[in-house]
């Protein structure tokens, strides 16, 4: 007999793009309204100066494009198994240890799903990918350790993980008719995860599922390392990147990789880094590019670029060409990438990506011949060349396309369900 018990525990995806909160309700979706109704946040914190308050989500991206003074913080997620989580940065005049902003979203997460749902949340299931740090066991140990800290401190009695894309199967199987073996591709904005998968009707309510998980693999390329090649060879030559010094060495790239990495947007902006750039200024031999960077970087616009080059990524997913202004920064300077271009700068990731599969397969002992579905969730698996990477490797897989933003977080409110009631 089917429980109609609401469950007493939810599940959080915290994504580095954007964020959710799942909760099992009988014959109800099971993804809590975060933002209006929206059942997505995205994952951005905006300290606004002027009004010395934080805020999140859409209104902290409207708020910093309509000019506020601020400080806006995005891809918080990429903090964990960084060197940065163990730092501070000073926001509202104040230092602030990053991790305490990652507790302050956290926080908004668990105070928003309580308000919709009209009541408190002690317990959770949080979402993590198979690694949040390639190659490192005991930073990704303690990536894992201090988002369950950080969920502690807000106020959850009880914290438990599941790999995102399991909770992503979980979400896969509650909609099948038959035995499936099933490779979930997950592509976050921070990592890829795969799991093969064990799926059926008949399975969904054992709470031992482990024998039905074939193997997992993960490797820590997402969809802002896919913007951050974009904006490399796309839009980035623009602003000197790539230009010669009178020497005929190249200039220096860290301010271009910095700008292009969307949680070390603000390192530009730093008197240090700008001291940098002056003194190299009159060794370039053309130096218009990098008077255009100093006019970003004059008008904080780090953050600004970084969105049109997101949304070129997203629009390139449809389209072949896709058009940016840069009027704000010199009349009449505008770009236009195309499909082609960005393929060819993803190339390398989409190969790693490939050889994660190919290595879960063989740790599984699974042909690929073998696989019946291949199951897609995430931002980012959408982009074309991704998918067409993954058809090459398994030919015989049919494709079903998932909540590419909500399959996480509904897979999560199930196993919440399962594990706590």
């Amino acid at each position: 007999m089917q429980d109609l018990t609401p469950a007493h525990a939810c599940g959080i995806d915290f994504g580095t793009s954007n964020s959710t909160v799942g909760w099992w309700r009988p014959g109800a979706d099971p993804l809590i309204a975060l933002e209006g109704e929206q059942p997505t946040l995205p994952s951005v914190v905006f300290f606004n100066f002027e009004e010395r308050r934080p805020v999140y989500g859409r209104q902290a991206l409207d708020e910093y494009l309509e000019g506020y003074e601020g400080r806006l913080m995005r891809s918080l997620k990429s903090l964990l198994g960084s060197k940065l989580l163990k730092s501070e940065t000073t926001v509202l005049g104040s230092a602030m240890p990053f991790k305490d902003i990652l507790g302050l979203f956290l926080g908004t997460l668990k105070t928003r799903a309580e308000s919709a749902a009209g009541r408190p949340f002690e317990q959770a299931v949080l979402g993590r990918p198979v690694f949040f740090v390639d190659d490192d066991p005991q930073a990704d140990r303690e990536a894992g350790d201090t988002l369950a800290n950080a969920a502690r401190k807000i106020g959850f009695k009880e914290v438990s993980f599941q790999y995102e894309p399991i909770a992503a199967a979980f979400d896969y199987e509650s909609r099948i008719e038959r035995e499936e073996q099933v490779l979930i591709v997950d592509i976050g904005g921070g990592t890829s995860d795969f799991s093969l998968v064990r799926l059926s009707p008949e399975r969904r309510n054992v709470d031992d599922r482990q024998s039905d998980i074939l193997a997992t693999a993960g490797v820590h390329i997402g969809g802002t390392d896919f913007d951050k090649q974009l904006s490399l060879q796309g839009v980035m030559p623009l602003f000197g990147y790539g230009s010669r010094m009178k020497s005929d060495a190249p200039m220096p790239t860290s301010t271009h990789i910095n700008l292009a990495t969307w949680h070390t947007i603000n390192a530009v902006y730093a008197a240090a880094s700008q001291r940098a750039l002056q003194s190299m200024r009159y060794d370039i031999l053309d130096p218009t590019g990098i008077d255009r960077l100093f006019r970003l970087i004059d008008q904080r616009a780090g953050h600004w670029l970084a969105m049109q080059v997101e949304q070129g990524k997203i629009e390139l997913t449809e389209a072949d060409r896709y058009p940016i202004d840069f009027q704000r920064i010199e009349p009449g300077l505008q770009v236009e990438l195309t499909r082609c271009a960005f393929e060819n700068a993803i190339a390398s990731l989409l190969v790693r990506i490939a050889g994660s599969v190919d290595q879960l397969l063989a740790d599984a002992g699974v042909q690929h011949d073998a696989v019946d579905t291949v199951f897609f969730t995430g931002g980012s698996s959408a982009i074309p060349a991704l998918r067409q990477r993954i058809a090459q490797l398994l030919p015989r897989a049919r494709h079903v396309e998932g909540n590419r933003f909500g399959s996480i977080g509904s897979g999560l409110a199930i196993e919440a369900h399962k594990r706590y009631g």
